[in-house]
């Protein structure tokens, strides 16, 4: 019990120095990882905040004259992510949140056949880089992202789930 109490002290006397600018007028604390790193290493949420999970999103058709379950109709993996990071945005909008207040994204990647069924990392990270840390919209988030046998129509490369949180004024 001794080694948790005086491991629980060291960690919140530490945290100050670990989360430093990281902290938001919300409260909302996004902990930076590398300097040069795309992605958060965690966020700290306060109790008086509103988190909002969202299901995981696959991309809409960009090919209705293409078989709806093939890769085809929905693009590579870039244009997947596409599709589905601005359905995230219209669905957080209509809740009144923004891409801005995405915390945390779960990420499952198919294999792309045309790459040895290898998922598309740099694909994905190309497209995430045109939603997120850029000058609009310039927070990013905590992210995990797997490659995965398959989802649940064999065209989806991408799903990808979301949570948002929103400080209470």
């Amino acid at each position: 019990m001794k080694k948790l109490i005086t491991g629980l002290v060291a960690a919140a006397v530490s945290a100050p120095f670990i989360l430093g600018a990281a902290q938001e007028a919300t409260g909302i604390k996004r902990v930076k990882g590398a300097a040069t790193s795309p992605i958060l290493s965690g966020v700290v949420v306060p109790a008086n905040t509103s988190l909002y999970y969202l299901s995981g999103q696959v991309p809409k058709a960009i090919d209705a004259a293409k078989p709806a379950d093939s890769i085809e109709a929905y693009g590579d993996t870039k244009a997947q992510a596409v599709s589905v990071f601005n359905k995230i945005k219209e669905l957080l909008e209509a809740q009144g949140l923004g891409l801005s207040d995405v915390i945390k994204l779960t990420v499952y990647l198919v294999g792309d056949p045309k790459k040895d069924n290898k998922l598309d990392f740099k694909g994905f990270s190309e497209a995430y880089a045109q939603f997120f840390g850029t000058a609009q919209q310039p927070n990013i988030v905590a992210r995990t992202t797997v490659q995965v046998a398959a989802l649940a129509n064999p065209g989806f490369l991408v799903e990808i789930e979301a949570t948002a949180a929103k400080a209470a004024k």
